[in-house]
């Protein structure tokens, strides 16, 4: 038996995504079980991608559908921006639906995804966490900033939650920046209980920043929607930015706007890369079609 996918990527940030409606899923609703994931996940080997993400009935009255999300090894997680755009282009153009909005509950809470009429998306990612039990991270008090440290280095960082935990670095040049080796360090360390993405940003003037992401679970990915949000809010929290920003990540560009106390919008592009039938085994290599 096979599993047919579609193979997306927002900004670079890619994934496979699986339609968990017009074909039928294990009784447990997961596509794949999570060594399965890995091996798909890897870009020698398998299909290769940051995330899976699945698309399954709604369970909830006034929802369209239920939106769940797999890193590259084999861990659920509650949130991803860039993900969340390729879901609403990819069940409308699977013919799962004809709106232009579309709300979607995810293990982190309910996004409602817009369709713009050239294709854009707009993904309400609503608003900022900043208490430390809300990140989560083992802080006694809420603050602009925290200094995390790990090794022999204390790292000032900022922290949010979108439904899932974020960190935020200032950095003086995002290209010099120490992610490959800063990243691991703060994603797994133990002030996050359940790891965090690291952010590392540099403010160009206040509607312009550059980001790189250490995604927890994948590594640094080309573009992290819900990275980005992070940083924006971040930096306005410490009054370094605008309420409309414009993040050039290395995939690319997305439109951030947030005003205090309401909800965060994030737009940017979905693209559909092919679409492809896998044995649902571990057999040798998938198999694609155009």
């Amino acid at each position: 038996m096979t599993l047919r996918f579609t193979k997306m990527h927002g900004l670079g940030n890619d994934f496979m995504v699986v339609d968990g409606i017009s074909q039928p899923l294990p009784e447990d609703g997961l596509p794949l079980p999570a060594a399965r994931i890995r091996q798909l996940a890897d870009r020698h080997f398998g299909i290769g991608f940051d995330q899976l993400l699945v698309v399954q009935p709604a369970r909830t009255a006034g929802v369209d559908f239920r939106y769940r999300i797999f890193n590259a090894d084999g861990s659920e997680v509650n949130q991803c921006g860039n993900g969340a755009r390729c879901f609403a282009r990819f069940v409308r153009e699977q013919q799962l639906t004809q709106q232009h909005d579309i709300r979607v509950e995810t293990a982190g809470g309910t996004l409602t995804l817009h369709v713009t009429d050239d294709e854009q998306v707009t993904v309400n990612m609503g608003q900022p966490r900043w208490a430390p039990a809300d990140i989560p991270l083992r802080a006694p008090q809420e603050r602009d900033t925290y200094v995390v440290v790990a090794g022999n280095n204390g790292y000032e960082v900022s922290a949010v939650g979108l439904g899932n935990p974020h960190c935020v670095l200032l950095v003086e040049d995002v290209d010099k920046a120490p992610v490959a080796s800063v990243g691991p360090l703060l994603e797994s360390h133990a002030d996050f209980p359940e790891r965090v993405n690291v952010g590392f940003m540099q403010i160009i003037d206040r509607s312009h920043v550059r980001l790189r992401v250490f995604e927890r679970g994948s590594g640094e990915t080309l573009a992290c929607g819900s990275g980005a949000c992070a940083a924006v809010v971040c930096g306005q929290r410490r009054g370094l930015l605008d309420e409309h920003v414009n993040v050039a990540l290395p995939g690319g560009h997305l439109q951030i706007s947030h005003t205090a106390g309401q909800d965060i919008l994030m737009t940017g592009p979905a693209t559909r890369v092919y679409d492809g039938e896998i044995p649902r085994d571990d057999s040798p290599s998938p198999a694609t079609r155009a």
